[in-house]
């Protein structure tokens, strides 16, 4: 199954002490970059965190964030580090003695500093538990939401992989007329300019000029590549780098014909497919 990289999980428990809230946001990247933002009391948590979401992605950067409200806020007791407060007020006054200044230490900026209002302490190993079983949850949501984004990004792709098919079908096709015209109207230039070629050398001339223009090659690579591209997007497991480089075999295919191009109909398909393949690629960049 094809998985996007591009995903967002919100999962909430409201319990009787409180409420836990899990977020976490997916996208692309190149390989797996996770950052986790605990509370202070549950830092301990954070390898387990990590390690849950190895087992289920492979890449894209990660942002999880637990969010912990123990309590009524309009009703709960605050409580104080009163030995924190005591450092601040000494480092206050300390400062004030090494700069020679006097200032008054704001009670609202001591309340602010980080750790001063503790939160409501919670049973550790039941709140542990509660937190691990709420990540899970969102670790499974957002699973299956890069799955059902990975499901049309896959038709995406596919139904470009048609339009690019279609496309080299119809230069396939025209080639032989192309050829042709391109012979006749050798002929009618040397007829103008009166040159009279013999038989040998003029067969020369028309068999370096089909050679020059024969896209043959070319177009078995990308019918070739195209038919890689639908394998690899029905595979399981990660695809998004291959996908990537196939892309760029496409794009090189697509370069090639355009420059090897004799007609306008073959230049406007060959700029054609690089529209699409880079449409493709552009959208395989969200893919795992």
């Amino acid at each position: 199954m094809t998985s996007s990289m591009t995903a967002f999980s919100r999962q909430q428990l409201e319990m009787d002490w409180g409420s836990l809230t899990w977020e976490i946001r997916s996208v692309n990247h190149r390989y797996l970059e996770v950052s986790v933002r605990l509370p202070d009391t549950l830092r301990g948590l954070e390898n387990a965190v990590r390690e849950a979401l190895k087992k289920r992605l492979k890449r894209g950067k990660v942002e999880c964030q637990l969010r912990l409200q123990t309590g009524d806020a309009a009703t709960s007791e605050l409580k104080l580090d009163a030995a924190l407060v005591r450092k601040l007020v000494q480092a206050h006054v300390e400062v004030e003695q090494l700069t020679g200044t006097s200032s008054q230490l704001a009670s609202i900026d001591v309340l602010r500093w980080p750790g001063v209002i503790q939160e409501q302490a919670v049973a550790d190993e039941r709140l542990e538990k509660e937190v691990i079983t709420l990540f899970n949850a969102a670790v499974e949501d957002l699973v299956a939401t890069r799955q059902r984004e990975g499901k049309s990004l896959e038709g995406f792709v596919l139904q470009r992989i048609d339009s690019v098919r279609d496309i080299v079908a119809s230069i396939r096709k025209m080639m032989p007329d192309i050829l042709a015209a391109q012979k006749q109207t050798l002929k009618e230039r040397l007829a103008d300019l009166q040159v009279e070629l013999e038989q040998p050398r003029l067969e020369q001339e028309i068999a370096l000029l089909a050679q020059k223009a024969d896209v043959d090659e070319e177009l078995d690579r990308l019918d070739s590549h195209l038919s890689e591209v639908r394998r690899v997007v029905g595979a399981s497991g990660q695809k998004g780098r291959r996908l990537d480089f196939l892309m760029q075999e496409l794009n090189r295919e697509a370069n090639t014909l355009s420059s090897k191009s004799i007609v306008v109909d073959t230049t406007m398909g060959a700029v054609e497919l690089k529209v699409l393949i880079e449409q493709m690629r552009e959208q395989i960049q969200n893919i795992e």
